[in-house]
């Protein structure tokens, strides 16, 4: 049986080495090797004492996280962009969305409008113009850039040169809008890739909200969207925190949905069964999104055409016979659940 004195010399033993190897480790930290290795509990008492992510846009989007949001082409990515950038820069929520972070200054990179659709977009036919909050600033690419000899072109620089432009700048939130302004078709997914790996490194580095706008290739509306609609969506996926995406009902052409597609700070609320209806409104000189009620994504998809009723009921049949609900049934067949109700009371199914 050992004595107290050995018990008491053993225990600082360990606890000497346990501070040795914290110190190796923090060292190492330092050398840029592949893999930074800490105990975790260091892990832990590090992350303690950085601050609780807030909220940008409700759970959609959280403070030092990459996020992208995709959409079909003329669905209204950049007018929700603009919209967020203008309430994340002012301190000022979305009516009916979330906003916990203090007024930031916001980097909007607009590779999509010029100056004067913007303003059109943001004014009454160019007159009584919308007032910006200050800390938010919009860029353009130069067109009249020199670019250095070792880049390709300018988005190979702007990549390169990013980290500066965002300190110059002091810049906490960057949006990009959008990813095909990298035009080379060849050079298109090598750069697209490289962009997001930057982007990580900047948020993690600088502190630094990132949000990439995308546009998801032709997809079959008659179905949810899901992360396969990203272009390069396995690819770019994997460099994100966050990503959700715009939809448009087939119900009314003035209504969007939001669809929560990943998430890592919060819990999947606005999936399929719960997206977040919106209309896309101008009041006065501000075109934005305007929230109206929550919804099933199977009510705004377009419905399925079949040559005539009785494939479509052969099918309900069939699937109905393999113990699938209603609702499951439905999304099969590009319905909604009530239609299929309603049609299994008609035919006694």
């Amino acid at each position: 049986m050992k004595s107290k004195d050995s018990i008491a010399t053993t225990r600082s033993i360990i606890e000497s080495d346990i501070q040795n190897l914290e110190a190796d480790l923090n060292n190492d930290a330092t050398t840029k090797e592949c893999l930074i290795i800490k105990p975790v509990n260091v892990w832990m008492d590090e992350a303690k004492n950085r601050p609780i992510p807030n909220m940008l846009f409700s759970e959609l989007w959280y403070e030092n996280e990459v996020c992208i949001l995709y959409a079909d082409t003329n669905v209204g990515k950049s007018i929700l962009a603009v919209q967020i950038a203008q309430s994340i820069s002012s301190g000022i929520p979305i009516k009916d969305f979330k906003l916990e972070a203090q007024p930031q200054k916001v980097l909007y990179l607009d590779f999509e409008l010029s100056d004067k659709q913007f303003e059109k977009r943001y004014s009454i036919d160019y007159n009584d113009h919308f007032i910006f909050h200050p800390n938010f600033l919009r860029a353009e690419i130069n067109p009249m850039l020199d670019i250095p000899k070792p880049y390709k072109g300018p988005e190979d620089y702007l990549i390169a040169v990013l980290k500066g432009i965002i300190k110059k700048h002091k810049a906490k939130v960057v949006i990009i809008d959008n990813l095909t302004f990298l035009q080379n078709d060849n050079e298109k997914a090598k750069n697209a890739l490289e962009l997001m790996k930057q982007l990580k490194i900047i948020t993690k580095e600088q502190n630094v909200s990132v949000m990439v706008l995308a546009h998801t290739p032709k997809r079959d509306e008659s179905k949810p969207i899901s992360i396969n609609d990203l272009a390069g969506s396995k690819m770019l996926s994997n460099f994100c925190d966050s990503a959700f995406a715009i939809g448009k009902s087939t119900e009314d052409p003035k209504h969007r949905y939001l669809k929560q597609i990943k998430q890592r700070n919060t819990e999947h609320l606005y999936h399929t069964s719960n997206v977040m209806i919106c209309s896309l409104e101008k009041e006065s000189n501000f075109l934005g999104f305007r929230f109206q009620f929550f919804d099933s994504e199977l009510n705004h998809l377009r419905q399925q055409t079949y040559t005539n009723l009785d494939e479509r009921d052969a099918k309900m049949k069939k699937l109905l016979a393999s113990g699938l609900s209603n609702v499951a049934t439905g999304k099969e067949l590009g319905m909604h659940e009530s239609t299929v109700r309603k049609r299994r009371e008609k035919l006694e199914i």
